[in-house]
C-alpha cells in the first residue's frame, strides 16, 4: 500500500500576500481560492510537476503562528537552474550551497547535496535540493 503526503498546511498572516508569493514569485499552480461564508478562505497551490499541495486558509484549517514552519523542501533535478529562476522571480533566497559529502557516485557534484534556502514573507523557510538521480539500494 502507498502512503502518500498529499497536502501540508503553512500557516501565514495575509492570504493575499502568501497567494500571490507562491503563485507568482514561485510559480506555484493556483488548484483554488475557496471561500466558506463571509470570512473563511482556502487556498490551495501546488509547485510545478509535485504531487503534493500547501494549503493556506484561515478559519477553516488548523492555525500555527504565521512563520512558524520550517523545513519545507522541494526538490529540483537542477538547483543552479532553480536558482536562477528565484531570483528572476524576485525571490530573496541564498546562493547555492553544498551541503555535506554525496553519499552515492552520481553524474553531477551537486546530487543530494546542492541546497537553496529561502523564506515566504511570513517567514516559513524552505529548502530547495538538487536530485537529479537517485543512488544507492532502493531497499531500506
Amino acid at each position: 500500500m502507498d502512503w502518500t503526503l498529499e497536502v501540508v498546511i503553512v500557516p501565514v498572516a495575509d492570504l493575499d500576500r502568501a497567494k500571490a508569493f507562491y503563485a507568482d514569485r514561485l510559480g506555484f499552480v493556483v488548484d483554488h481560492d475557496t471561500r466558506f461564508g463571509e470570512t473563511a478562505r482556502m487556498v490551495q497551490l501546488t509547485p510545478p510537476g509535485s504531487g503534493c499541495s500547501i494549503v493556506i486558509g484561515n478559519e477553516v484549517v488548523p492555525q500555527m503562528p504565521p512563520g512558524s514552519l520550517k523545513g519545507l523542501q522541494l526538490v529540483v533535478a537542477d538547483i543552479r537552474r532553480a536558482h536562477a529562476e528565484l531570483v528572476e522571480r524576485g525571490v530573496e533566497c541564498t546562493e547555492v550551497q553544498v551541503l555535506g559529502e554525496n553519499p552515492f557516485p552520481v553524474p553531477d557534484p551537486l546530487d543530494n547535496v546542492g541546497f537553496v534556502f529561502f523564506s515566504d514573507p511570513d517567514g516559513n523557510a524552505w529548502a530547495v535540493q538538487q536530485i537529479s538521480s537517485r543512488g544507492g539500494s532502493a531497499s531500506a
